[in-house]
């Protein structure tokens, strides 16, 4: 079943992808987008614009929307809660706070927009965890923690766009998230990014599934509970960090994934975070393709696509309960 299921993502993404090279104001077909791939273009044209605009976008999207999810999947098993998400708890929009603040200081250069962005999410999570890891804290309350810190950061984003009119369209590339700006560096980048988180994710899948338990049965099993939720955090928030700062705040792929993922194929993690991470890909590049094609001229940030699909998901958990683990 798992297998199958990988594959079929795997297909749906390889299919989604080749739909993504193809599409656009340029007019070219999916012939000539395959001749092209495989080094026989028909038009000099066709090569750039395949190989230096939309590839490197769409390996980007793929990447970004992979550790969204499973970066999702790490919070909901930290904070044992299924609503939790990067961007639901205000991480993604520390780190883009963290970006807006050093440019509008002026220390971008001298820190480094991933430092920056690093940062302003780690803040964040230690805000988040701190009320997480005290003693009868409801899981309302932590969500709504996460949501009231967003809503925060969120203000102060708007706050720099109004006293900084000359930096006004670089800050709010970071609260809208686009892919339009993707190149080579970035994906290998992000590629190395990947496989940094997702590796030692795929080892500590039997730590993700005790987290669950409560914490005294979690701890009577031998697992040190404070240190692998901090290395897990650390970890994810460096990952979410990194695709801030290179592409913006993306909100709600760290809910969906892990929720399709879990409804799949149940919620032990060492089933679950694979199809998390495919799914967390096909829902990114889908966006991000739906992004490019909806306007009839320009683009639409793709993080107004991902709210769009994300928060009736959001609210029909709200309205079912589905905001703890029992």
């Amino acid at each position: 079943m798992r297998q199958r299921l990988a594959l079929a993502l795997s297909l749906s993404i390889i299919l989604l992808g080749m739909i993504a090279l193809t599409l656009g104001p340029a007019g070219i077909s999916l012939t000539d987008t395959f001749l092209t791939l495989t080094g026989r273009a028909r038009h000099a044209s066709q090569t750039y614009i395949i190989f230096q605009l939309r590839l490197p976008r769409v390996l980007t999207a793929i990447f970004c929307g992979a550790i969204l999810g499973s970066a999702g999947a790490v919070f909901q098993a930290v904070l044992r809660n299924p609503m939790a998400d990067p961007f639901v708890l205000g991480v993604s929009s520390g780190a883009s706070f963290g970006v807006a603040l050093s440019i509008t200081l002026g220390y971008a250069t001298l820190l480094g927009l991933p430092f920056s962005a690093l940062l302003g999410a780690l803040l964040t999570t230690l805000l988040i965890f701190l009320v997480g890891s005290r003693h009868k804290v409801s899981q309302t309350t932590l969500l709504l923690t996460g949501v009231a810190a967003n809503y925060i950061l969120s203000a102060a984003m708007t706050l720099l766009m109004f006293l900084n009119h000359e930096q006004y369209d670089r800050i709010l590339f970071w609260t809208l998230g686009s892919f339009s700006s993707s190149t080579w560096q970035q994906v290998t980048f992000m590629l190395l990014t990947t496989l940094v988180f997702l590796v030692p994710l795929s080892l500590s899948h039997k730590e993700m599934d005790m987290l669950l338990l409560d914490e005294g049965s979690a701890l009577a099993s031998g697992l040190p509970v404070q240190k692998i939720r901090i290395l897990l955090l650390l970890l994810s928030t460096l990952a979410v960090a990194t695709c801030v700062a290179f592409f913006g705040v993306i909100g709600f792929i760290g809910l969906m994934a892990p929720h399709m993922a879990r409804l799949l194929v149940g919620p032990k993690h060492s089933r679950m975070l694979a199809p998390t991470c495919l799914v967390g890909s096909l829902l990114l590049l889908g966006s991000d393709t739906l992004a490019r094609l909806v306007l009839p001229s320009g683009e639409m940030p793709v993080g107004v696509i991902t709210s769009i699909l994300g928060a009736p998901l959001f609210i029909w958990m709200l309205r079912k309960g589905r905001y703890a683990y029992v």
